[in-house]
């Protein structure tokens, strides 16, 4: 049911999982993470007849570390994901991410668009206003001096902890929180300057493929309005709030292949009409 593999892209091995064997579905996690975030939907998605593809992006997980260091563009990521694709052969895969990850999807649909069946974005917009990503991104270059500090692990358990829904078991929160402690605090701080310099609202009308962005209704990293402005700039684009769900609905929500299947099968039956 799971097959894993080193894949070879731009000089650097890249650690990917494979669920199933039906229609493909490239899964992309969150700043700092892995894919571990996705061990409760990918083999619920192979069992709905999907191959779910699971990669840990450079410098994450098992993946060797990016070239040149801790990547701070997220553009850097969607090229590796749009090379993965091309080394795995993949026809017309569905895309879906959740935070960095979905905005690299929402990139992949804009730059790549023309090569997938559809995707959906979770926990992602368009791009925060250019002084706000600024100051931002400059406040995160300065974390980057303290982000070996003993107390930056209990940082991140407390941050997560913080942005997991309402509705979701604490003892699931729990363990959301004690996983992502493991990240790497300086490609996690990378991530998230690349998460504040990101910027496509003048690009939104080039998406071409369907696309569903969803929003946790908890989420307090994200700003579920400018999640709306976002798809209300994309031709056809669809608009999911989350009640009782945070920052990461692939571990948070119970049924959430059931709704990625959902959204996936809409969208292209849509598109087939």
């Amino acid at each position: 049911m799971i097959s894993a593999d080193y894949i070879r892209i731009d000089g650097a091995d890249a650690y990917v999982e494979r669920w199933g064997s039906g229609r493909p579905v490239l899964c992309i996690h969150t700043a700092g993470q892995s894919g571990v975030q996705w061990r409760y939907a990918a083999p619920e998605l192979a069992r709905l007849g999907y191959m779910a593809i699971v990669p840990d992006l450079p410098g994450h997980g098992r993946s060797d570390p990016a070239q040149g260091g801790p990547v701070t563009d997220l553009c850097r990521y969607t090229a590796f994901c749009a090379a993965l694709i091309d080394a795995l052969g993949l026809e017309r895969p569905f895309v879906t991410g959740c935070s960095i990850g979905g905005k690299i999807t929402l990139d992949l649909a804009i730059n790549h668009g023309h090569r997938l069946s559809a995707a959906v974005a979770m926990a992602a917009d368009a791009g925060l206003a250019p002084q706000r990503g600024a100051a931002m991104a400059a406040g995160l270059r300065r974390e980057l001096e303290d982000s070996a500090a003993p107390s930056r692990s209990e940082r991140t358990y407390l941050g997560t902890h913080a942005v997991v829904g309402q509705a979701v078991p604490r003892e699931r929160a729990e363990m959301i929180a004690l996983m992502h402690r493991r990240e790497d605090p300086l490609v996690s701080i990378s991530d998230l300057i690349g998460w504040a310099g990101f910027d496509r609202w003048s690009r939104l009308d080039a998406v071409a493929c369907p696309i569903h962005l969803a929003v946790g209704a908890d989420d307090l990293w994200v700003d579920s309005a400018a999640v709306r402005r976002t798809v209300e700039r994309i031709p056809g684009g669809r608009f999911t709030l989350l009640n009782g769900i945070g920052h990461y609905p692939m571990e948070e929500v119970p049924d959430i292949a059931v709704r990625l299947d959902a959204w996936f099968t809409e969208m292209t039956e849509d598109r087939a009409i």
